[in-house]
């Protein structure tokens, strides 16, 4: 019998280690995807013949498509235990990445942007539903550390596309690289077992169940915590904007304000992307040492100062380096810290993960378009502006949801 458990053990072990490298493959390829539209932004406005306002709506496309990636994958996790869901949107990034660069017309890259945006959504919701019903309990640092291979991904795009550009691959051969980079992770991710839902009683006695269950369960956790829920969603709306911001136009504000050519540019977004991922590198032992809470405070008080360096020095070379590397080190463990906290205080479901990414995807389409419509008739300039906007109203939810679990909670403090 001892024999038989020490086998089972070994079996869930060996389970749960395979879908974490599953899920931390599928966020190098989210992060590819990604990061890539910032650095490529003049170039697919050259080759469709678009200015710079009529281009930003590519961030309104990608940010519909992850709303609705979001919420249609939320439920199609809940209702089929997530992997043929996460390999199927996996292997539609890989294919619409090489599809970008033959577009001829606005019209055909807004479509394929509202595609590619539908299965980031998706992924991103599945690999952070999956991994919590994974680990449970034990997720704070596999989520920090799922999110640095996000960040990985996101960091050595703009360089691919860099060099690529440079060897004279140009706009095609950029993509057609990352494509084929995000390929195998789908296969890899369709040959494992699909983990049970959290807080199920199939999930603690190892049986299989009826998919109408899980999203009947999800439903319900939903209708418990609605206002935390709501809360969170509008502080990922605030942040993710923050985050799409920077890294989309990061790249258009150096070579508007003078800074460098596309190269530098790219470069310039590799290094917020690298910050960021250093970042998330470092939170994993941060996650395990210090509350959310106290974490998620750190991270703002971070981004406040380092957007105020590019706002307080606008073109100065090294203020717009400094800033930008502390921005993306500061908005490292946001995302995976907030949903760490969430964990704290409410039964995860992919239904309420999606809603969460509703918010984010909404933010992540909002302020990018925002800066866009703003760019040519204000000044690069907006680009701060905007970014420190939205990270002090984000300061000021970090502050109701606090109100709110401590609340909840009876005057718990310290989760």
């Amino acid at each position: 019998m001892e024999q038989a458990m020490t086998g089972i053990r070994d079996t869930e072990r060996g389970f749960r280690t395979l879908a974490t490298i599953g899920y931390f493959a599928a966020f190098v390829a989210l992060g590819l995807a990604y990061a890539s539209l910032g650095p490529t932004l003049t170039d697919l406005a050259v080759a469709v013949g678009s200015n710079l306002t009529q281009i930003s709506y590519l961030f309104t496309a990608r940010g519909l498509g992850y709303l609705a990636g979001s919420l249609v994958g939320g439920r199609l996790y809940d209702m089929m235990r997530g992997h043929p869901v996460m390999a199927g949107v996996l292997l539609m990034t890989s294919l619409l990445m090489a599809a970008i660069p033959m577009a001829t017309m606005l019209w055909m890259l807004i479509v394929m942007l509202f595609l590619i945006g539908m299965s980031e959504g998706a992924i991103d919701v599945g690999g952070n539903t999956l991994l919590v019903w994974v680990h449970k309990d034990k997720v704070a640092p596999y989520m920090n550390a799922m999110h640095f291979f996000f960040g990985v991904g996101a960091f050595i795009s703009p360089i691919i596309i860099a060099q690529v550009m440079l060897m004279g691959g140009g706009l095609r051969w950029s993509y057609w690289a990352l494509a084929l980079l995000a390929l195998p992770v789908s296969v890899f991710v369709l040959r494992l077992k699909s983990p049970q839902p959290n807080g199920s009683p199939e999930a603690a006695a190892g049986a299989s169940t009826e998919p109408a269950s899980g999203l009947a369960q999800g439903v319900a956790a939903l209708g418990r915590d609605l206002h935390l829920v709501a809360l969170i969603a509008i502080f990922f709306f605030l942040y993710v904007g923050a985050e799409s911001g920077f890294g989309g136009w990061i790249a258009t504000y150096a070579m508007a304000t003078g800074l460098g050519d596309a190269t530098t540019a790219a470069y310039l977004t590799s290094a917020f992307w690298g910050a960021l991922t250093l970042g998330r590198l470092l939170s994993i032992p941060i996650a395990a040492r210090f509350t959310p809470r106290q974490v998620l405070f750190g991270d703002l008080v971070g981004c406040l100062v380092s957007v105020g360096v590019l706002l307080l020095w606008p073109g100065v070379a090294i203020a717009t380096w400094i800033g930008t590397f502390g921005a993306g080190f500061a908005m490292a463990s946001i995302f995976p810290t907030t949903l760490s906290l969430a964990e704290r205080h409410m039964t995860i479901s992919g239904t309420i993960t999606a809603f969460f990414f509703v918010g984010g995807s909404l933010g992540g389409m909002a302020l990018p378009w925002l800066i866009g419509q703003l760019f040519e008739r204000v000044g690069p300039q907006v680009t701060p502006v905007t970014i420190m906007g939205a990270v002090a109203l984000s300061c000021a939810i970090f502050l109701l949801m606090g109100l709110h679990t401590r609340r909840g909670r009876g005057g718990v403090i310290g989760r």
